[in-house]
């Protein structure tokens, strides 16, 4: 317990896999982590993932951290793995789908895909095909029972909004026998009888799975960093107050900076020095 106490709220210098394989098993409650993607860019440090030569080996390397990440991960633990794309002379690679699918073969359960929207994704002067402003947020558990807070993270209802595209909008609030439809609604009494109150969750709707969050700056990275709105989302459902969040490629820090601000405990790996030294340095300037 003592060893396990002093691994938290740290970030640790070291190749993920070395790194996570000395951690003790069954202490975190939520992965929560955005990996190098596949040649996207050089952190010049002989250690780092994403300069495999083929998809295959990049690949296979991932899956490695993933299998110590899931002995580290509690039975009940959530992992959200932020992934983007890569294109080859003109070909999209599907690389996001490589690792979920991976990931399915060894073990993980995939519960949900998730579209993060960038809407201000990079603009692009491709002209064969449309412009990418999406990446995936996939949502796997170690084992069918599992956390999941689905109120912490609810939505504003859209019904009866000017964004509703209910047939008749607002004319139906209140009025018996009012909703149009005679199928999906058929046995819900709560809509028919007018009760809308009983019919709509108080803390809003069900998360959807199209998240549009905007990218983010970190003036010390010179590249956009891990939006804290997109990690705050995972933490808030995959972890309860005082949790434990791990970032196996905790980069700039933000994964940790979010945990710390949420009152979870986290633990960050990072192979690149200066970015263990970066995160180290928004933590301790959030901390005062």
């Amino acid at each position: 317990m003592g060893r396990s106490l002093e691994l938290l709220d740290q970030i640790l210098c070291g190749d993920a896999a070395d790194v996570v394989a000395k951690l003790p098993a069954n202490i975190a409650d939520a992965i929560v982590t955005s990996p190098p993607y596949f040649r996207q860019r050089d952190y010049r440090e002989a250690q780092q993932l994403g300069a495999e030569h083929t998809p295959h080996d990049y690949v296979n390397r991932l899956i490695s951290v993933f299998k110590e990440c899931r002995r580290v991960l509690k039975p009940s633990g959530t992992a959200w793995i932020v992934l983007g794309d890569k294109y080859d002379r003109g070909e999209l690679l599907g690389m996001p789908w490589r690792v979920a699918l991976a990931m399915k073969d060894d073990g993980w359960i995939l519960r949900s895909d998730v579209i993060w929207q960038k809407p201000n994704a990079m603009p692009s002067s491709v002209k064969t095909r449309p412009t990418t402003e999406h990446e995936y947020v996939f949502f796997f558990t170690r084992s069918r029972e599992y956390y999941y807070n689905a109120d912490a993270i609810r939505e504003p209802h859209v019904t009866f909004t000017e964004k509703s595209k209910m047939r008749g909008g607002r004319a139906h609030l209140f009025r018996r026998s009012s909703t149009p439809e005679k199928g999906k609604n058929r046995g819900n009494s709560n809509l028919h009888d007018a009760r809308w109150d009983q019919a709509f969750h108080p803390r809003g709707r069900n998360k959807r799975t199209v998240w549009s969050i905007p990218l983010s700056k970190f003036r010390d990275a010179h590249f956009a960093v891990f939006p804290e709105a997109l990690v705050e989302t995972c933490v808030l459902a995959g972890t309860p107050e005082r949790g434990v969040v791990l970032d196996p490629f905790v980069g700039s820090g933000t994964t940790a900076l979010v945990a710390q601000r949420l009152r979870r405990r986290y633990i960050g790996i990072d192979c690149v020095s200066d970015y263990c030294e970066m995160a180290r340095r928004r933590l301790a300037q959030a901390d005062r």
